[in-house]
């Protein structure tokens, strides 16, 4: 049974301001969950609504009703099962290797997709603005589908940070350099940018190396790409 405490509380963590505040999180699907059990994320409750979990410390399992489970879900099709987890403490970074960096970034789908695109080509690091949208957002936990457990996502004053990087920075510009005529590093930072705006002018500033996917389209009309969408080509590209 779920109490009204506890659905009062796991509602709230839909809010940036809850989940700050409680120092909580929530995931819902057997597989998301699964990913953070096995990544060693402190888990506080689990709600099933049958035996999913059998490694799981008793004490922690709340079985539940499926309507119960849809009063605390933030799902439109709930799943079978949500767990609470703590939000861990975020590591220290040093910059090496790839990193990308994302400049105020606010829909959570395509962070999420971002994530997982990360942990597919290998992005240990990734660098988020301030601005950008919470990483413990359900509908970007949901969307990363466990990789969020494997990429560090660090919040920082972007600005700041690659003022201090002796990495070349990428940016990407509808302007910029064909990608696929460019000699591509194995080191560097690749700043993406917002989804309406793109790079902002204090970080264009900083920008040393200016890229572009370009259009093949007779017409030329299309004005971008979604920014996921992007990320996924041009990260290849670095990779291949």
């Amino acid at each position: 049974m779920v109490s009204k405490n506890q659905i009062k509380l796991i509602t709230s963590l839909q809010q940036k301001k809850y989940r700050k505040q409680h120092q909580l999180f929530f995931a819902e699907g057997k597989k998301v969950i699964q990913e953070f059990l096995d990544a060693n994320y402190e888990l506080q409750s689990l709600f099933v609504t049958d035996d999913l979990f059998l490694s799981v410390d008793e004490s922690k399992i709340h079985t539940i009703s499926e309507n119960e489970l849809r009063k605390i879900s933030a799902l439109t099709t709930p799943n079978n099962c949500l767990a609470l987890f703590k939000i861990p403490i975020e590591k220290n970074v040093t910059l090496s290797g790839l990193v990308l960096a994302l400049d105020t970034i606010r829909d959570p789908g395509n962070l999420g997709t971002i994530i997982r695109l990360c942990d597919w080509f290998g992005i240990e690091t990734l660098l988020c603005s301030e601005e950008t949208v919470d990483i413990y957002n359900p509908k970007v936990v949901q969307a990363t589908m466990g990789s969020l457990s494997r990429v560090n996502v660090v919040y920082t004053d972007l600005e700041a940070k690659l003022l201090e990087t002796k990495l070349p920075i990428y940016g990407t510009f509808m302007d910029g350099k064909n990608i696929y005529k460019e000699s591509l590093l194995k080191e560097g930072i690749i700043v993406m940018g917002n989804e309406a705006n793109g790079i902002s002018n204090p970080i264009e500033k900083i920008i040393n190396q200016r890229i572009t996917i370009p259009r093949f389209g007779k017409l030329q009309q299309t004005e971008s790409l979604n920014v996921a969408t992007a990320t996924a080509i041009i990260l290849s590209e670095f990779r291949r």
